[in-house]
């Protein structure tokens, strides 16, 4: 096959874009495959007259963030490089200073931390059998889609949810999601409740008392959210990629203590 890598971008730069027969021969799918793939935004591509096309960074990168590690040893987690405690701190933080209910997960959708500044409505319906476990199959194809850049996804319980992917070095290694935000047509009517609380086994009357307990944001502030979320995961990233959080420096008080104690014991 030939390698529909070589001379992307050309002189001028810009990402090549790809073309359906390049995709089947990368992906080993066929047409029609590539094309509702693309129609419901499972692949990265844009339309070019009637054509779809496909830019070749986007769709590399959605590859990559696939492929199984080559030596089968999976580098450690973000809670052993970033140590639990404080990655719980940091996401609390994100939460309060965001506005919204904060987790860490990762690839996979399971929980690294507690869950920051949540809502009463998640609190209220995560205590039911099921529910979390409904939350983690969500997070999970959230961190499957192919478009990298945050947006708002409505989650099992009606509220919205975002995310944002933290890699160390070349391997995507978690998330950082934003939820709990209440969408445009809020609170639900009568029949929506009871869809969600069908879809959860959760009893209707339960979603019904806490469906003001979530966070409501303006449509400038979520989108704020979903500015400032990628930076969150490149500093998590960051961090992560130089194995944890800066040593705090001793204060000059500590450090003449320390040393008087030492002169002491000699």
């Amino acid at each position: 096959m030939q390698d529909v890598r070589q001379d992307a971008g050309g002189a001028t730069g810009r990402t090549r874009l790809l073309t359906t027969r390049d995709v089947q021969d990368l992906i080993r799918v066929d047409r029609s495959t590539i094309y509702r793939m693309a129609e419901s935004g499972r692949l990265p591509a844009l339309k070019v007259g009637r054509q779809w096309r496909f830019p070749e960074d986007r769709l590399y990168q959605w590859l990559d963030y696939r492929a199984p590690q080559a030596d089968g040893l999976a580098p450690p987690a973000l809670d052993e490089l970033l140590g639990p405690e404080a990655l719980h701190a940091f996401t609390a933080l994100v939460g309060e200073l965001l506005g919204v209910m904060s987790v860490v997960t990762d690839m996979a959708g399971h929980p690294l931390t507690e869950v920051g500044n949540p809502c009463g409505l998640f609190s209220a319906a995560h205590r039911y059998p099921g529910v979390v476990e409904r939350c983690v199959a969500g997070w999970r194809d959230m961190a499957g889609e192919p478009d990298l850049d945050p947006h708002w996804e409505t989650t099992p319980l009606g509220f919205l949810c975002a995310r944002t992917l933290v890699r160390v070095g070349d391997h995507l290694r978690g998330m950082v999601l934003a939820g709990g935000v209440a969408p445009a047509e809020w609170p639900p009517d009568g029949d929506t409740l009871s869809r969600l609380a069908g879809g959860l086994g959760l009893p209707t009357e339960l979603l019904a008392a806490h469906t003001e307990a979530v966070h409501h944001l303006s449509p400038p502030e979520q989108d704020r959210v979903l500015r400032i979320l990628p930076r969150v995961g490149a500093l998590l990233s960051r961090l992560a990629g130089k194995g944890g959080w800066p040593a705090a420096r001793p204060s000059p008080e500590v450090s003449a203590s320390d040393e008087a104690a030492r002169r002491s014991d000699q």
